[in-house]
């Protein structure tokens, strides 16, 4: 993985530093079906550009949101023969300041595969869900219709996709690629939260989706209504755990405890980042580690497979999720080609 470039690691650093304190404070402190999104006609390829061979970005008009979005796409290794796409979620930032492409060796470690990989970026704050009512200030968002019913036919038309799909996310966006499997069932032969915290309707879950949407000055009661509203607990793959029968599933997660990659040499010298990662990122991974497990035994409870990859250390950053992507892809890959 190549360092990332200072000036936008420090500004980073600098403004998620306070917001993620938050979030861990109101976790740690907690006290304590799905509606298919409607048709959206008119979504089109806007536009290609390339980024360097194999590597476009590709704009594409989404009707249901009115408006252009760009994914980062990493052509199979054969473009010219039928290829199964990984759509790979990024973050509660949407990518915006760092994205799979930007902070991990994703390009390099899919050369050679045959698969298309798809990053959206945007979405931030948004949980990629269609929102019930109109934000001052974020709008309307219809990530769910976008990703699961303009995108696809999209991507497979332009990318001669085979029409296997599968989906991961990290952090907010591994609650997300939950959801999305389970709003579109068959469209994702697998699914992969990489320190996700799924379950969203409880008092602990509620808090944290309100912090995060908070962070991008959006208002959770926008998106699925006040607390009492049937949409908190439609939304929430935990309750809603049974819907994933069928597709493979895989689930990470550090425990917080500094581990390999929490070193200077582990954040390629940079001592601000590393200070993040002990400081912040500690307690967020012991709380995703929580959440995990608690994913975990649902999955046994229902006796539904699953491959759950619980790291006895690590914090919450993306030299660890990197590691889950390269260990979820077996099993990826066998879902896509069987």
């Amino acid at each position: 993985m190549s360092a990332p470039r200072e000036p936008r690691r420090r500004a980073t650093v600098s403004r998620h530093i306070a917001f993620w304190l938050v979030i861990a404070l109101q976790i740690l402190t907690s006290v304590t079906g799905h509606a298919q999104p409607p048709d959206a006609p008119g979504s089109r390829l806007d536009h290609f550009a390339p980024v360097r061979e194999r590597v476009s970005d590709m704009f594409v008009y989404s009707a249901a949101m009115n408006t252009v979005i760009r994914a980062r796409v990493l052509r199979a290794a054969d473009p010219d023969t039928p290829a199964p796409t990984l759509y790979l979620l990024n973050g509660a930032n949407g990518g915006i300041d760092g994205s799979w492409y930007d902070e991990t060796d994703v390009a390099e470690f899919f050369r050679d595969k045959q698969v298309n990989v798809v990053i959206p970026i945007g979405g931030a704050g948004t949980y990629f869900t269609d929102w019930e009512h109109d934000d001052p200030l974020l709008g309307r968002p219809r990530w769910t219709t976008f990703l699961t019913r303009e995108l696809p036919p999209i991507v497979d038309t332009t990318l001669h996709g085979s029409g296997a799909n599968a989906i991961a996310g990290i952090s907010m966006a591994g609650t997300s690629a939950f959801q999305l499997a389970l709003a579109a069932p068959g469209l994702y032969r697998a699914v992969g939260s990489y320190s996700g915290c799924v379950r969203t309707s409880d008092p602990q879950g509620q808090a944290f989706v309100a912090a995060v949407v908070a962070r991008w000055r959006g208002n959770a009661f926008n998106m699925w209504g006040p607390a009492g509203d049937p949409a908190w607990p439609a939304h929430d793959p935990y309750l809603n755990a049974e819907g994933l029968r069928g597709t493979t599933i895989y689930i990470s997660s550090g425990t917080g405890a500094p581990g390999p990659l929490d070193t200077l040499q582990g954040t390629h010298d940079d001592p601000l980042q590393l200070t993040w990662q002990l400081l912040f990122g500690t307690p967020l991974e012991a709380i995703m580690n929580q959440c995990t497990r608690a994913l975990q035994a649902r999955l046994h409870e229902l006796d539904i497979p699953a491959t759950v990859d619980l790291r006895p250390t690590g914090t919450h950053s993306w030299g660890y999720w990197q590691e889950d992507l390269h260990h979820s892809w077996p099993a990826f890959e066998s879902a896509l080609t069987k």
